[in-house]
């Protein structure tokens, strides 16, 4: 982890020996000129300490310090004093400052205490790291259910990618949960306390779209009455979602393209340049490459957007997890709408396998919702729409057989005698169907 050093100095020249001080020993610095300015750099778990001059315009460092300690009490902030600021340094480091450096100073020193400081929170933000990373594993088990090879996959690439600042694109169907992965990603990730900012490209007129994403001054244009900030800048410190990203005007994709290389936008009606630290997640239903590759997508903003692909599986390719789906589903519907749990007998499970799900886990979802309140009609139990394109018979059976394998496994904690006992089978012939199902 890459730690910085936030030097907070309202003089000039003070502000650019420390920075030199600290950039000649290898160390990564930002500078502002107060505490108004500083807050554009803070985020959530900041990845650095803060160093700062005690006497700054409007709120002095003293202040500045306090709110820090309140918001984040493991954040090590440094503070510069004159003469007659040591007494005052004293209480702050009563107060949670971490160390006081008088005026004037050897840029030795400087870098001395910094280093201690950067030691110490890099240890903080590894604990930190580590408890919400071990936290978070059982989180996305609980929040995306199914033991199938390719939900596994969804997992292991959510917990190798939730720690990384890359920029992921999530590729699946409509209704197959491309929003609840993203949201899995930045609760997971080191930005889980900053905002997590959705935006569905495809929701908003093209009319709208610039100011809703990149904000806009008072008077940028007739109706502008007062300054808007955007999503991408509300997004600062956590993560940007963009769902149905194929849909955004070509236009927006040249500019969303500048934001994710200089990390820096502008407002509508402004020169000012806004730095902007978040995540960027997109999502699509389609194939971004062959748009790209049909004029109909901006490749440079694909290849971009694609760092990191992260592809979910339909419902009908993980059949095994529908059972566990919709028993979850039901629970969750049961408690919301205040009905009972409605029974599932093997006949109705055998219907849920052997449909298509055009919209996948949201439709599965659906029936869930319909079931409990007891609104489904015709035969079979499920309606009508359940079972116009079956299976054929062999794929139906083999999924129902590995569905209830996979249940019982569960079931017992992954024993093989116990799962054999509850389902009537010797442990070899389990064993032989746990092989061939790649269980």
């Amino acid at each position: 982890m890459n730690l910085k050093v936030l030097i907070i100095e309202d003089d000039p020249d003070v502000r650019l020996g420390c920075e030199q001080a600290l950039q000649l020993e290898g160390i990564s610095t930002e500078s502002a000129g107060s505490v108004e300015e500083a807050r554009r750099y803070l985020c959530a778990d900041f990845p650095g300490v803060i160093v700062s001059d005690i006497r700054l315009p409007r709120m002095d460092g003293i202040t500045f310090q306090r709110e820090l300690t309140r918001t984040d009490p493991e954040l090590p902030v440094v503070l510069i004093t004159g003469h007659g600021d040591i007494s005052m340094a004293v209480q702050a480091m009563k107060d949670g400052a971490y160390d006081f450096i008088q005026k004037p100073f050897p840029p030795e020193q400087l870098v001395e205490v910094v280093r201690r400081a950067i030691e110490k929170r890099q240890l903080v933000l590894e604990v930190r790291e580590l408890r919400h990373r071990l936290e978070g594993r059982d989180h996305i088990e609980a929040r995306l259910i199914g033991q199938s090879s390719g939900m596994v996959r969804v997992r292991e690439l959510i917990a190798g990618l939730a720690n990384s600042a890359a920029d992921v694109l999530i590729q699946g169907e409509t209704g197959s949960g491309k929003e609840l992965v993203a949201r899995c990603l930045h609760e997971a990730s080191p930005r889980y306390k900053g905002n997590y900012v959705a935006i569905n490209c495809g929701g908003l007129p093209d009319t709208l779209f610039e100011s809703e994403i990149f904000g806009h001054e008072a008077g940028a244009y007739t109706g502008a009455g007062k300054r808007r900030v955007g999503r991408i800048e509300h997004a600062n410190g956590g993560t940007l979602f963009l769902d149905e990203i194929e849909s955004m005007p070509i236009p927006m994709q040249i500019k969303l393209l500048r934001v994710l290389q200089e990390r820096t936008l502008e407002r509508l009606g402004s020169n000012a340049t806004i730095p902007v630290d978040c995540r960027v997640i997109a999502a699509t239903k389609v194939d971004l490459r062959l748009l790209a590759e049909q004029g109909l997508f901006r490749a440079d903003l694909y290849y971009r957007l694609s760092v990191a692909t992260l592809t979910l599986p339909p419902l009908r390719e993980r059949r095994e997890d529908i059972p566990l789906l919709f028993q979850h589903f039901l629970l969750q519907a049961a408690a919301r709408h205040d009905r009972p749990v409605p029974a599932i007998d093997t006949a109705r499970i055998h219907i849920l396998l052997g449909y298509h799900w055009p919209g996948n886990v949201r439709e599965l979802r659906n029936v869930a919702d319909r079931c409990v309140l007891g609104i489904e009609c015709g035969a079979p139990p499920f309606g009508k729409e359940i079972s116009d394109r079956p299976l054929p018979l062999h794929e139906t059976v083999d999924a129902f057989e590995r569905a209830l394998i996979a249940d019982a496994l569960q079931r017992n904690q992954g024993s093989l005698a116990r799962s054999a006992e509850d389902l009537c089978i010797p442990k070899t012939t389990l064993h032989d169907k746990i092989r061939k199902y790649g269980l």
